[in-house]
């Protein structure tokens, strides 16, 4: 019985101490639309900086890292001072073992409307806002959308849906009346989990 209380225990130890080095890719501006124009910075957030992490895309055009002949590697960060359609794709962090981190899908319109949506999943109960913005800035009234259906009409260009459930991952788009409309945007709700260890006794 005691043999089993010491594996246990050091079980949980391991569990507490002994976790894989990993890397989070974030987005500055934190949006996964842009207009043509805007600038961006993709930001490798790493637990080991000698893994040598990398921003890499696999975009319409061809699967590359960042300073393989597009934009400006700082480190394990890229910087993107103008975007266009083109960069348009899926980015995310990789080491040189081929560790990988979060994927971010980025949408760069030639429009004159963007939806300004959470770039990352969002946890089960948490409050969502959504913004219409267009290009110039105005104040118009947005309508948004949900998988092609109208959800409703906004006089101040943002909606927030309370406390979200899983029913609320889908498609999303806004339009602005003698503006347009804004691309899509696939918003992820994630469960959310309680982390329990197991009991040394």
């Amino acid at each position: 019985m005691e043999g089993t209380c010491v594996q246990m225990l050091l079980a949980l130890i391991s569990l507490l101490c002994c976790t894989t080095n990993g890397a989070r890719l974030t987005i500055s501006p934190s949006r996964s639309q842009l207009f043509e124009g805007d600038f961006v910075s993709l930001i490798c957030e790493e637990d080991d900086s000698s893994a040598g992490w990398t921003v890499r895309r696999n975009t319409t055009r061809q699967l590359s890292e960042c300073g393989d002949r597009w934009r400006k590697a700082a480190g394990s960060s890229c910087n993107i001072s103008v975007v266009f359609t083109r960069d348009s794709g899926v980015y995310w962090c990789e080491s040189r073992e081929g560790a990988t981190s979060n994927s971010i899908n980025l949408t760069v319109t030639g429009g004159s409307v963007i939806l300004q949506s959470p770039v990352l999943p969002v946890m089960e109960g948490d409050d969502l806002t959504l913004s219409c913005q267009s290009k110039p800035p105005s104040n118009l009234p947005a309508a948004f959308y949900k998988d092609g259906s109208l959800i409703r009409t906004e006089s101040t260009g943002h909606m927030t849906l309370h406390h979200v459930t899983r029913s609320d991952e889908g498609l999303y788009r806004c339009s602005i009346s003698s503006h347009g409309e804004s691309p899509p945007s696939w918003i992820s709700v994630t469960e959310t989990q309680e982390v329990t260890y197991p009991s040394p006794w």
